[in-house]
């Protein structure tokens, strides 16, 4: 999937960081904020700490940052935006492992 499937796909596809970034993607940060609290994983620890850097809030960003295991991020909010979508996007699906190459 492309980051422009991604942005234009129902949201009933996804859950978890990807529904809070797709929320966020259709510029409703409360409901992406909202779904982000639900979750304590690392990869939704990276997603908080993002929209919180939205806010305009760094200070809370740093610490979600920190529970992510992420260095906090200084660049663009689109390009961090993008990164998350792609980095996630590739991961298997919880409880799926890859197979083993032989």
């Amino acid at each position: 999937m492309t980051i422009q499937e991604f942005q234009t796909t129902n949201s009933d596809q996804f859950r978890g960081p990807l529904l809070v970034l797709w929320w966020d993607a259709q510029g409703n940060w409360e409901r992406a904020h909202e779904i982000a609290q639900e979750r304590e994983d690392s990869t939704s620890a990276w997603v908080h700490a993002y929209l919180h850097r939205k806010e305009g809030d760094d200070e809370n960003a740093k610490y979600w940052y920190r529970r992510a295991g992420r260095p906090a991020a200084t660049g663009s909010l689109e390009v961090e935006w993008a990164a998350m979508v792609e980095t996630i996007l590739m991961q298997p699906p919880t409880g799926m492992t890859r197979p083993e190459s032989s």
